[in-house]
């Protein structure tokens, strides 16, 4: 098991350095670790270059593959489902209506100015609203839960209202502007550059708080994935304990949702390759072990959407569905039975 932990620290720390490494300018390695270790290079562009927009990419790809690993973690725990994910509570999709209110039902003046010419503040508009958005998914989701007390349909009602807000944003694009259109659909492809160096302390602040309130439910995380029934019989309160994997799982994805739009299938395909390659169901053990995968997954997704030596960059969301999609196949082929974890 320590080897394992050990290779993904290795495989993080050499994709980390790597996605530096890429980029439309050619920097020397040699410059970017000195940047790295001392701050200084031969050329003060590299250093703004580096510091500025490599350093924090690289980041944001760590913590939103490691946050969307461990959301997905839970809700296929929860719901004992192989195919949930962080989105199947409707929490991305608030956090696209949230978007969608800024730059499509807001007037075409008002989104494009203020996402094109407000700069940084543009950027604070449009995560302010998926913020807003998530959030008032994520009290929808808590206050139906506390009457709800059947799993299934709480997922039910999660995709319910994710398709609701999917309507909605469809309605809205049906009358916008093309322009209009066109920014929403460039935010909906999902971007881990976008994130600045202010930023990213929220993002990285948010994201631990959901982590750590994950790992504290190990237990419990462990006795439901055993059943309601045997989850009692350790003194775990399912309800108290369904609230908090709610809570920890939508400041995980509505964080990473928020700062970098939506990223599809890496919270369903990371927790089948974690289980697949440490080959157990304890949670105080997965749920490190995903962290980890998470973000060596993202990393290398987001060195193939860099197109090494090339200007060009792919959309994220589509890459980690490229890349995620053959893993879940092959899962499958070698285990035959995903529900058998469940």
């Amino acid at each position: 098991m320590a080897l394992y932990f050990c290779f993904l620290g290795v495989a993080l720390c050499g994709l980390f350095l790597i996605n530096i490494a890429l980029g439309s300018v050619d920097i020397p390695v040699n410059e970017i670790v000195s940047i790295i270790f001392s701050g200084e290079a031969s050329r003060d562009s590299w250093v703004k270059i580096v510091e500025l927009i490599r350093i924090p990419r690289a980041f944001t790809a760590v913590i939103a593959g490691s946050a969307l690993s461990v959301g997905g973690l839970q809700m296929q725990t929860l719901f004992r489902n192989p195919l949930a994910g962080p989105s199947v509570l409707g929490i991305s999709a608030g956090a696209s209506l949230g978007v969608a209110v800024v730059m499509l039902a807001a007037g075409s003046v008002t989104s494009v100015f203020a996402i094109q010419n407000l700069g940084s503040l543009g950027n604070w508009l449009i995560i302010g609203a998926a913020s807003l958005g998530s959030g008032a998914v994520m009290f929808l989701i808590l206050l139906i839960a506390a009457r709800i007390r059947d799993h299934v349909t709480l997922l039910i009602i999660g995709l319910m209202i994710g398709n609701i807000t999917i309507a909605l944003v469809s309605i809205w694009q049906y009358f916008s502007a093309p322009e209009q259109i066109r920014d929403y659909l460039i935010w909906t492809f999902g971007s881990l550059g976008g994130v600045a160096s202010t930023q990213l302390w929220i993002l990285a602040g948010v994201t631990l708080a959901g982590s750590l309130l994950a790992f504290g439910l190990s237990k419990s995380l462990n006795g439901l994935l055993l059943g309601e029934r045997y989850a009692q019989s350790m003194g775990i309160s399912v309800s108290r304990a369904r609230f908090w994997i709610i809570v920890s799982t939508s400041l995980l994805a509505g964080a990473v949702t928020a700062f970098c739009g939506p990223i599809g299938f890496v919270g369903i395909a990371v927790p089948h390759l974690t289980r697949s390659l440490l080959n157990t169901n304890n949670h105080r053990i997965l749920i490190p072990a995903t962290l980890l995968v998470g973000a060596v997954l993202m990393l290398a997704c987001d060195i193939i959407a860099q197109v090494p030596g090339s200007s060009t960059t792919l959309p994220i969301s589509a890459v980690t569905s490229l890349v995620g999609s053959p893993v879940v196949i092959w899962i499958i082929m070698k285990r035959k039975n995903l529900s058998g974890s469940f």
